[in-house]
């Protein structure tokens, strides 16, 4: 069965699309710097795609919004963001966010990440599953990343976010080359051993880009 494409424009895209265009002026604030690890990684995604970014801070769906301003992002966020009637507006419509239980990973919420992904469509997630505030390098990733972006059919691009030292500080990401998890054979089933090793090799690009950003975005203030 053919997948459903996403519109280019669309009423339910309306409210985001808005907020991107009204948040033009926080470029010219946050200033965003994209230092990329190669050539490759300058090549712009189209379609489905799975990012990837480690999680310093609340603000990092802001940040990573403004440094890759040309796709719509679908961000998964706990599921206590959608408290409220107001909340479940903002989030599900404003930021596109697809809720996640962290106490009860569902096949349904599975699903739509998946969905979304078949439909062309940019997923972005922090794979650390938690705000990272400790400055103490990238948490292990969880392996539920791999079995979305295999299942979705799409490559991961892994992001990297520099830690903001002030409120004037710039925004810094350095961006790695999409990585295509995919064997040739859609229908295997990767085993668990396999998952774990996709999994510790995203978390090494991940560490690269860690590098990459002491090295060249330190710079950067």
């Amino acid at each position: 069965m053919k997948e459903k494409k996403s519109k280019i424009i669309s009423f339910k895209y309306f409210l985001h699309d808005f907020i991107r265009v009204t948040g033009l002026p926080l470029l010219l604030w946050f200033r965003p710097k994209k230092i990329y690890i190669s050539k490759e990684a300058k090549k712009k995604i189209k379609g489905g795609v799975l990012f990837i970014s480690n999680h310093t801070s609340l603000s990092d769906p802001l940040y990573l919004m403004l440094c890759l301003w040309y796709r719509r992002h679908h961000f998964i966020a706990i599921k206590e963001l959608f408290e409220g009637w107001f909340n479940k507006f903002l989030f599900t419509y404003g930021f596109l966010c697809i809720p996640l239980d962290r106490e009860n990973i569902n096949l349904f919420t599975f699903k739509d990440i998946v969905n979304h992904l078949k439909m062309g469509e940019a997923v972005s997630m922090f794979p650390e599953g938690h705000v990272n505030d400790q400055n103490d390098g990238i948490n292990n990733f969880k392996s539920g990343v791999v079995m979305m972006a295999l299942k979705g059919g799409v490559p991961i691009v892994p992001l990297y976010l520099k830690r903001r030292k002030h409120w004037y500080s710039r925004v810094v990401l350095c961006v790695g080359e999409a990585i295509n998890l995919q064997n040739g054979d859609s229908q295997t089933r990767p085993t668990l051993s396999q998952i774990d090793e996709m999994t510790k090799h995203l978390y090494e690009q991940e560490k690269a880009l860690e590098l990459l950003c002491e090295e060249k975005g330190s710079k950067y203030k």
